[in-house]
């Protein structure tokens, strides 16, 4: 079986780490497609589509780090805290997944923690491990998530074309809405169409326990998946990135703490 995780450039510049937790639809064919048939592996509820390329395409851009997950939020998300009750998926955009049903922590606990230790927790140690020797080397890394969203859901028509999802820390938002402001021809969101103050989600692991500065950026999917979009959006990105590590408050660790944990430092 594949490394649960693809780790790229780690010797690139280690003052940005670039995270894909959606980057593939990747399942072991021993779980049978997880009784899906194959067309809704090759579908958003399966992976974020076209993040991945994004992902590679800007970190060649800032020559900097980048790990990717290998295998399908279907499976596990690793976008997910333990305790939250969709780490593992049952129902996903109105698609029953069959091979799920019972794998949670009171039901099928033996699945639910094989999961969590062939998949999950190599992810996180992967992101954790590289986390340690950019910091034990001098840097505080700027964390930047790359997501993508379904242009339609349940019928409605979403018209931003990227957006910020971050919590209580400003630092990498503000230079993104800085950006996009001047940016006329682009619908910007803020926080939507998600929100970044999910309790236990990677960044939240990663990012607000340690007081790096960080954001999760979402990209519509009908600019992910095309390569003219992508080459623009890594454009956009690149441009983001140099004024965030050209920001000194954005260089050093600063805890901000969580919405979801209002008691500040988790």
């Amino acid at each position: 079986m594949p490394l649960p995780f693809e780790h790229i450039k780690a010797d690139g510049d280690l003052r940005i780490l670039l995270l894909c937790d959606h980057a593939s639809n990747y399942i072991p064919p021993e779980y049978d497609g997880l009784g899906l048939p194959k067309y809704s592996l090759d579908e958003h509820i399966a992976y974020d589509l076209g993040a991945a390329d994004l992902t590679r395409l800007l970190a060649e851009r800032l020559n900097c780090p980048a790990i990717l997950s290998h295998f399908s939020r279907l499976l596990i998300d690793p976008n997910r805290g333990i305790d939250d009750p969709t780490l593992v998926v049952k129902l996903s955009d109105g698609n029953i997944i069959p091979a799920n049903r019972e794998v949670d922590k009171y039901q099928d606990k033996t699945e639910w923690q094989k999961r969590i230790d062939h998949f999950y927790q190599p992810y996180n140690a992967a992101i954790h491990a590289h986390l340690d020797e950019a910091i034990g080397a001098g840097f505080s890394p700027i964390i930047l998530s790359v997501h993508s969203f379904t242009p339609i859901w349940r019928g409605e028509d979403r018209p931003w074309h990227g957006a910020i999802l971050w919590d209580r820390d400003p630092r990498l938002k503000d230079h993104m809405l800085d950006y996009f402001d001047k940016q006329a021809s682009i619908n910007f969101g803020d926080n939507t169409p998600y929100s970044g103050r999910l309790l236990g989600d990677c960044l939240y692991r990663h990012a607000t326990r340690r007081g790096l500065a960080h954001g999760l950026i979402e990209i519509r999917q009908d600019i992910s998946t095309n390569r003219v979009g992508r080459a623009e959006w890594t454009e956009h990105l690149y441009h983001v990135m140099q004024a965030a590590l050209a920001d000194p408050k954005t260089q050093r660790q600063n805890y901000y703490g969580s919405m979801s944990d209002i008691n500040g430092r988790p």
